[in-house]
């Protein structure tokens, strides 16, 4: 375990590296307004690194070095091509700061002293997690037919995969609780095992051992899906938006 270097980090201009790029809202996935509606060459175009799902949430994807992975209901990996289509997926230009080591801690844990050690409840980051998992929980949503199901209809048909000491690099985005909606509350992390063999939303973890790394954003861009006839039809004042996030994105698995 090292002293956290977070309270030195800060935007990073350079690059546009202090801009989060979000296409569409949580909320919009809802009621089941799961159209793709952007691709993933256009999302390449604004960031190398980030997280998304696809066209009736086909899949988790998870975006590395500029390359854009799928961790469908089989949990291995596939590389998707720039045609690919998404409903809600955010993406950056990756200027990760070293923030510090940390050896056997939990992800709430983890994700608690990230947040404690920045300061930063109010601010968007992304954070980087490398390293040894001698626990993963993911899963990835089956992907659904028009058309389609409410969030929380969605949220019950998934499959679930658990990992035992797997390498690999968990990506997560952290928003505040005034944006709930927009984006979920807190921390949303997918996994991606080092040989491509294993990765999804994560739902919990152990870090036996590993590096973790912060990129901080003072500028949030949201691109929204404004041809859409569905998007732009749709009353969202009778959806309950934040209580069926929370539930969704959350383990609904748990012992």
């Amino acid at each position: 375990m090292t002293q956290s270097l977070a309270k030195n980090i800060r935007p990073i201009t350079e690059h546009g590296a202090n801009v989060l790029y979000q296409h569409g809202t949580l909320a919009l996935l809802v009621p089941g307004l799961l159209e793709g509606t952007t691709t993933i060459g256009e999302l390449l175009k604004h960031g190398d690194t980030g997280i998304g799902t696809g066209e009736g949430l086909d899949g988790e994807l998870i975006i590395l070095d500029g390359v854009a992975y799928k961790i469908g209901q089989s949990g291995i990996a596939q590389q998707v091509p720039n045609d690919f289509t998404m409903p809600f997926a955010n993406s950056h230009r990756a200027a990760f700061q070293y923030q510090c080591e940390r050896e056997d801690i939990g992800l709430e844990e983890l994700n608690k002293r990230i947040v404690e050690a920045n300061g930063r409840a109010n601010t968007f980051f992304s954070v980087k997690v490398h390293g040894t998992f001698s626990f993963m929980k993911t899963r990835a949503v089956i992907k659904q037919q028009a058309p389609y199901p409410t969030l929380l209809e969605v949220a019950d048909r998934q499959a679930i995969f658990l990992k035992h000491d797997v390498t690999g690099t968990m990506l997560g985005y952290f928003s505040p609780v005034m944006f709930h909606g927009a984006a979920v509350a807190g921390f949303h992390e997918h996994f991606l095992s080092d040989d491509h063999t294993f990765g999804g939303h994560v739902l919990d973890a152990v870090l036996s051992h590993g590096k973790i790394y912060s990129q901080v954003f003072d500028t949030l861009v949201t691109h929204l899906p404004v041809d859409d006839p569905g998007y732009r039809n749709h009353d969202f004042s009778q959806d309950n938006i934040a209580e069926a996030i929370t539930s969704a994105e959350g383990d609904r698995h748990a012992n």
